[in-house]
């Protein structure tokens, strides 16, 4: 998500790296991660194979075939953005593997933009689905637009070197991107709890899996220890 270059030659002296992260905390992020993101990937690629198939329209899906672009757009963008992005919670590839970390962030950047652009796209412009309702548009609006910003605030500090605001603005881009996971897993619990949930429940349930994802974010940002915003080892930055 990052397209990091490292400072060259003689800067101040680096202070010394705090401990490393547990070797086998990585692997267990990205798998919860990558599991996180099934529900919601299953559902795209069913949609797309709908569209691809010539399946039969419906009320449910109409609005995709009407204007398909938009939504292959944003399934595409966020499969690439949610798969990709969890490797980059793997210390070692952002810190020894610089070429990795580089090319990786030419192809989540752009795939980060174009599934919030398209996100927003089909907020303002598709036919509201059953069960949606005015606070859930506005709170898709609210939450694409900060994906939006956090994206780029992430590319203008990496443009500024400030490696340490480019990590914490992309974290908090992935956050809002994975919000379809927390979702899916929300709305589960709340249908086996209470039942199928009416229109305000259900908006109340989908803007908490966005909170509770930049909560998380936020936490992790808040635990890691300061580092100057341009160093040697510059490559170290986070998502």
């Amino acid at each position: 998500m990052k397209a990091n270059v490292s400072d060259a030659g003689g800067g101040p002296a680096v202070p010394p790296k705090p401990s490393a992260p547990k070797a086998g905390a990585a692997p267990w992020v990205v798998a919860a991660l990558l599991l996180l993101s099934v529900i919601p990937l299953a559902g795209g690629a069913h949609r797309l194979t709908q569209l691809a198939g010539g399946a039969a329209i419906t009320p449910a899906n109409a609005r995709f075939f009407a204007a398909p672009l938009p939504v292959v757009l944003h399934l595409v963008s966020v499969s690439l953005y949610a798969i990709l992005g969890a490797f980059q919670f793997v210390p070692g590839l952002r810190r020894r593997r610089h070429a990795w970390h580089r090319i990786a962030g030419w192809i989540l950047i752009p795939s980060g933009l174009t599934a919030a652009l398209t996100g927003l796209w089909m907020t303002l412009f598709y036919p509201w689905p059953v069960g949606d309702g005015v606070i859930l548009y506005g709170l898709r609006l609210l939450f694409g637009s900060a994906m939006l910003l956090s994206i780029l605030f992430g590319v203008a500090a990496i443009r500024r070197r400030d490696f340490a605001q480019h990590g914490v603005w992309m974290l908090r881009g992935y956050a809002i991107g994975m919000g379809a996971g927390t979702q899916a897993l929300i709305l589960m619990a709340g249908e086996i709890i209470a039942g199928p949930p009416s229109e305000l429940r259900r908006a109340l349930l989908m803007g908490a899996a966005w909170v509770i994802n930049l909560a998380i974010a936020e936490w992790i940002i808040r635990r890691r220890p300061a580092r100057p915003a341009r160093t040697a080892a510059a490559v170290a930055s986070h998502l």
